[in-house]
């Protein structure tokens, strides 16, 4: 017996009473399409396994698009720059959109994404439903996950940071430094690597025999302006922290100013780590100790990864976590007497 024929748009058009052209048209992207008809295509597409045609293994690849959920931070930046440098390397193009909203992308982005017939997706920290994962899996569009918000399904390829690690990295520093009013500025609480940042925190403290304190546990935006605000209320409790661990450089700037604002001086007063190691932490004063993550290197692979994907290659594994590491720089020291 000869394996399992490849399944055609001619297929699935007549198993759902429809013409070709009416599948060509969901596949693509098209609006001219019932939502009706446009489900039960879809969902022929997907049980079906529908492969649509794409970049061959020795051709080149012509679109990747490059999918945020905002671009109001510079670690953007770093994730773009990593991007490009994959998708050069293949001779492709680098397609950049912003969704202006972390709840995931609507029907009308997936409409589009499918219409330009892109060879792959980078989507950078935003919720897809499992029904967005369908749709983009029932038009075969290769998609990869970076920092996903929450845990991936087993199928889903991601690359992300070790979270925990970093976490526990930073906040151990900070104890050996002999601080043991610590307190935490992370990100919003429902992202994935938000709540591992503040895992890895609570760990240190724990193993250290130093009581977790809830009220030093603050969640932000990861934006400068949390960081400022979180760092004054931080700094007014009345056993006010002798050290923060900012989830993100972005908020540990923010926390530099708030401490300013207050008289204090960093680190004498008040000890300062971040997460990132962006450009802008070795030339911040003081220079920013932090915790660096990979950005360039994770989309970099991310985008290899997607690449592969397009070509019919099944990347092992799908889920990368990339090793984070503790720079230590002028903004941390020992607790004021």
């Amino acid at each position: 017996m000869s394996g399992k024929r490849r399944v055609t748009i001619a297929h699935i058009a007549e198993e759902a009473g429809v013409s070709s052209p009416t599948v060509s048209k969901v596949i693509n992207g098209r609006s001219e399409v019932s939502p009706q008809t446009r489900k039960r295509v879809e969902q022929l597409l997907h049980e079906h396994g529908y492969i649509r045609r794409t970049a061959s293994a020795d051709g080149p690849v012509g679109m990747i698009d490059l999918i945020f959920a905002e671009l109001e931070s510079p670690w953007a930046m770093e994730l773009i720059r990593g991007a490009e440098s994959a998708a050069r390397e293949a001779e492709a193009s680098i397609v950049i959109s912003v969704l202006h909203t972390h709840a995931g992308p609507g029907r009308d982005w997936l409409e589009r994404l499918a219409a330009r017939r892109t060879d792959g997706v980078i989507i950078v920290s935003s919720r897809l439903s499992s029904q967005q994962y369908g749709q983009l899996n029932a038009r075969s569009i290769p998609f990869v996950v970076i920092d996903p918000d929450g845990e991936p399904a087993p199928d889903v390829a991601s690359v992300g940071a070790t979270n925990w690690q970093g976490g526990l990295t930073a906040t151990r520093h900070l104890l050996e430094l002999g601080h043991r009013r610590i307190g935490m500025i992370g990100g919003p609480p429902d992202m994935l690597c938000s709540r591992a940042r503040i895992d890895g925190y609570r760990a240190a403290l724990e193993t250290a025999g130093v009581e977790v304190d809830p009220s030093l546990i603050l969640n932000g935006d990861f934006l400068v302006g949390s960081g400022h605000d979180h760092g004054h209320a931080l700094l007014s409790l009345p056993d006010r922290p002798t050290a923060i661990f900012a989830g993100c450089d972005m908020q540990a700037f923010g926390v530099f100013e708030a401490a300013r604002q207050r008289g204090l001086r960093v680190p004498d007063d008040l000890s300062v780590v971040g997460f990132d190691d962006l450009p802008l932490s070795k030339s911040a004063w003081p220079p920013l100790t932090t915790v660096r993550q990979p950005l360039e290197e994770m989309a970099f692979l991310a985008t290899r990864m997607a690449l592969g994907i397009s070509r019919g290659e099944t990347p092992e594994p799908r889920r990368v976590e990339l090793s984070t590491d503790l720079v230590v720089r002028e903004s941390s020291g020992p607790p004021p007497r």
